[in-house]
């Protein structure tokens, strides 16, 4: 389970990242260096996307359109082999459960003054088996369980999306 530290980790960076206008790669890959990240990876496009800090992991992604999400994986618990478990339903309640721990470190922190609830849409209900969601200052942020695939793992994830210019 991820501890105290790693959550003040992300929320500090999130707190970092609402003052960065508009929401850039170049710009979120600073400030994750600021913020004592470690990177993970080989940069994309002269941007370092992988980044981890007291045990989470965090990406940056760029879409077309100028699209920009931070992600983070604040627990996670892999599926077996198989993709299989006796008793997933349970997988699913401790990721629950987790989650309904961190809410409230997102509702209570310096981020509170400036979050508005946002309304569920379909493609949250059929992506997250639980999730909560807000705007911040014009950007999306996300906190949910997700499993991707009956292959891969349980997790819950908090993104932060900068949606792009509108056509």
């Amino acid at each position: 389970m991820t501890g105290a530290r790693s959550l003040a980790a992300v929320i500090a960076l999130l707190e970092g990242l609402r003052g960065l206008v508009p929401l850039t790669a170049e710009g979120t890959a600073a400030r994750f260096s600021a913020h004592g990240w470690t990177p993970g990876s080989k940069p994309r496009n002269g941007v370092e996307t992988s980044w981890d800090k007291d045990g989470v992991s965090a990406w940056i992604q760029t879409f077309d359109g100028g699209t920009v999400c931070v992600s983070f994986a604040v627990w996670i618990r892999d599926v077996d082999a198989s993709g299989y478990f006796d008793d997933l339903d349970t997988v699913y309640e401790q990721g629950e459960r987790v989650l309904a721990g961190f809410l409230p470190e997102i509702e209570e922190s310096a981020l509170a003054g400036h979050l508005v609830t946002a309304e569920r849409t379909a493609a949250d209900e059929d992506e997250f088996i639980e999730v909560a969601k807000w705007t911040l200052d014009g950007r999306i942020l996300t906190a949910g369980v997700i499993q991707q695939d009956t292959d891969l793992p349980v997790m819950v994830v908090v993104a932060l999306e900068q949606p792009g210019p509108r056509l």
